[in-house]
């Protein structure tokens, strides 16, 4: 899907990734019977990836660094939901966006044993580095993809994520970023 942005007037791009494998229920097939359903949000600023350190107020994956999650309503857009929580955790609008990419559809495990997840990846673009968070984050930090690694207490799935929209470097172009 290749459009502009609609929501809030936004003059970013919205365009789907190729797909990854679609998520998959007990018996192997296709389907999300029995998921629970996520957007997760790479929000980028010049190159630099944005870590958001979630409070002690939140349920799950307090004091941890993660990228911008909700909930997804079975009936629910991703791209909508993707948009409106990039809003409701940084108060950045849809028209602060330059780029936002539908990446590839993943099934992660939960880390507590309950259900798998089905996570709508998407990377974001904006040049706007300033952003206000809301009550579910303590912190963020605009991190170089090539010093991820130092940022210790990242969500178990942070990767996953990172690598299904492309946002991890390859070892030549950190090699390259290093001289």
């Amino acid at each position: 899907m290749r459009g502009c942005l609609t929501e809030g007037g936004g003059r970013g791009v919205v365009s789907q990734a190729s797909q990854g494998a679609q998520p998959r229920n007990a018996s192997g097939r296709p389907g999300s019977q029995g998921l629970r359903q996520a957007v997760a949000v790479i929000l980028m600023w010049r190159g630099r990836i944005g870590l958001f350190k979630r409070s002690e107020t939140v349920q799950h994956d307090a004091g941890l660094w993660h990228c911008i999650t909700g909930y997804l309503d079975a009936d629910s857009d991703p791209v909508r939901q993707a948009i409106q929580e990039l809003w409701e955790e940084t108060l950045l609008p849809a028209r602060a966006l330059e780029q936002l990419t539908a990446g590839p559809t993943l099934r992660l495990a939960d880390p507590r044993g309950g259900p798998d997840w089905t996570v709508h990846t998407f990377l974001a673009r904006t040049s706007q580095r300033r952003l206000t968070l809301n009550w579910e984050h303590k912190a963020y930090r605009w991190v170089w993809p090539w010093k991820l690694s130092q940022f210790d207490g990242q969500v178990a799935w942070l990767t996953d994520v990172l690598q299904a929209v492309d946002s991890l470097p390859s070892a030549k172009a950190r090699g390259r970023a290093a001289s």
